[in-house]
């Protein structure tokens, strides 16, 4: 496999960098060739085969309990909660065969791609690839992290980027609200309000027929094992649901490493820098690395992008110790309070938003 490049984002970028640290620079290399020598970019295929299976079992057991028990109110809940579980854990495993994670050739990895996003999710692969790796380069840097877009329409977001708002005399939403709105139009709408349609539009307008065909081939298998069942009106209703519940699990998620972290524009730092500063972990236990698909290693996964997940609990006491040692904070939490710091944080941004507006 390659070695990881670490670079500028683009030709507009000074090639010098001011800022760039360059002992932990330099201190990172020697971690990246020792990590290669330990092994850890290496995939176990049993766990990821493994993974795809209890992705696909759920999916049975799904069908099976309204095949088996009636469409009757608990059936059809539990069907619900089996098919968010089977979307949302397919979004973490997709997210490793579009980081190249699982087979030593990319070729492999983007036709499992395709099966699990495409197939399984009913998303666009490119459409994925186009965002994530813009987030991957920049995270939580204003206009070049695509994540972060909900700034500042929707929401006002980290210290720096709230004051200036302020300042600016700008209020798109009221902001000092948004920690409790949040819970209106965050993580409850984001996949079935917008990803849901933003989706079609995308690989339409970029012809990406492809991926449409591959989309296709998840609403035709849905429809054709769920119509028969419940009907068109009990197959809209299911299907929502589960958007609604895979939405919520998803944007808390993928939320939490980020959200409450360093949020600004891009001030050409040195990327190691760059990731440190914009991820925080949460505490690891079988549930928890299940639940976020091992993002609760955010820091290691940023990283080492490419690095297997079932690695990152190796390589996190090399990477807490490179933190130690220049200074860096290295950031996990219990799951609980990483929910919490996302609504802390949107909190306190709102407050200096509030603050710069009406008396800066």
């Amino acid at each position: 496999m390659n070695s990881l490049l670490i670079g500028e984002l683009s030709p507009e970028q000074p090639s010098f960098e001011p800022t760039k640290n360059k002992e932990l620079t330099e201190e990172f290399r020697e971690l990246q060739a020792t990590v290669e020598r330990m092994g850890l970019m290496k995939a176990n295929p049993v766990f990821f085969l493994l993974y795809l299976l209890h992705i696909l079992l759920l999916d049975v057991i799904a069908w099976l309990t309204l095949w088996l028990f009636g469409t009757s109110f608990l059936p059809f809940l539990l069907c619900a909660v089996l098919l968010s579980t089977v979307q949302a854990q397919a979004g973490w495993l997709q997210h490793d065969f579009g980081h190249l994670s699982v087979f030593s050739t990319s070729t492999w990895n983007h036709l499992l791609h395709h099966f699990v996003i495409g197939h399984l999710k009913g998303a666009p692969a490119s459409w994925w690839n186009h965002l994530h790796f813009q987030h991957h380069a920049k995270p939580n840097c204003f206009r070049k992290d695509p994540d972060i877009n909900m700034h500042p329409f929707f929401f006002a977001l980290g210290k720096i980027l709230s004051v200036e708002l302020g300042k600016q005399k700008k209020k798109y939403m009221p902001y000092n609200h948004q920690h409790r709105y949040f819970f209106l139009i965050g993580p409850p709408a984001l996949l079935p309000l917008y990803f849901q349609w933003y989706i079609f539009y995308f690989v339409i307008q970029r012809k990406k027929w492809v991926d449409l065909a591959w989309m296709i081939s998840f609403y035709v298998r849905i429809f054709l094992t769920y119509v028969p069942l419940l009907g068109l009106k009990g197959f809209l209703g299911l299907f929502f649901m589960v958007r609604f519940l895979e939405s919520n699990w998803f944007v808390w998620v993928t939320q939490m490493n980020h959200i409450p972290m360093h949020i600004d524009y891009d001030r050409n730092v040195d990327w190691v820098s760059t990731q440190l500063q914009a991820t925080c972990n949460v505490h690891k236990s079988a549930f928890n690395d299940w639940f976020s698909g091992h993002l609760n290693f955010q820091i290691e996964h940023h990283l080492f992008p490419t690095m297997p997940r079932h690695n990152y609990h190796k390589v996190a006491p090399l990477v807490q110790s490179l933190c130690a040692k220049h200074g860096v904070e290295y950031q996990s939490k219990p799951l609980f309070s990483a929910f919490a710091d996302i609504v802390h944080s949107l909190r306190e941004s709102g407050q200096l938003w509030l603050d710069a507006y009406l008396h800066q």
